[in-house]
């Protein structure tokens, strides 16, 4: 038997202020809040991953050797439309970096539409083409 993954389940992005980025994640990706665990620690939670986000410096967390804010480019699929996502954005106060441009997802061609969260994380919001 080889191993294998078969997905991602989550990620924990390290950011400077909780409320900050669990405010932007919910309002501009429309992620749910959760509060779990010990120490009722934070989870946005989308389609079936979550994002865990860990305060700068909180102890007793197992982590990466240099945990800091704004070191994760991360990109998330939508099935809305580039031009609609930049839209959206605008509403937001959220500034676009680059976008509409074609890349390749994990499935195949993408239109991309580049931003950064509050920590300065790039954030990469794609949708699949037909």
């Amino acid at each position: 038997m080889r191993f294998t993954v078969d997905r991602l389940d989550h990620a924990v992005l390290t950011v400077r202020d909780l409320e900050v980025s669990s405010s932007w994640y919910q309002r501009v990706l429309g992620m749910e809040r959760e509060e779990y665990g010990r120490n009722n620690r934070t989870a946005l939670k989308f389609g079936g991953q979550k994002l865990n986000l860990r305060p700068e410096g909180a102890e007793g967390w197992e982590t990466s050797r240099n945990p800091l804010p704004g070191t994760a480019d991360l990109c998330f699929i939508t099935a809305v439309e580039s031009e609609n996502v930049i839209e959206h954005l605008g509403k937001c106060g959220v500034v676009v970096t680059e976008g509409p441009v074609a890349r390749l997802g994990a499935l195949g061609p993408v239109t991309s539409v580049y931003c950064n969260d509050p920590d300065g994380n790039l954030i990469e919001i794609a949708s699949y083409q037909g």
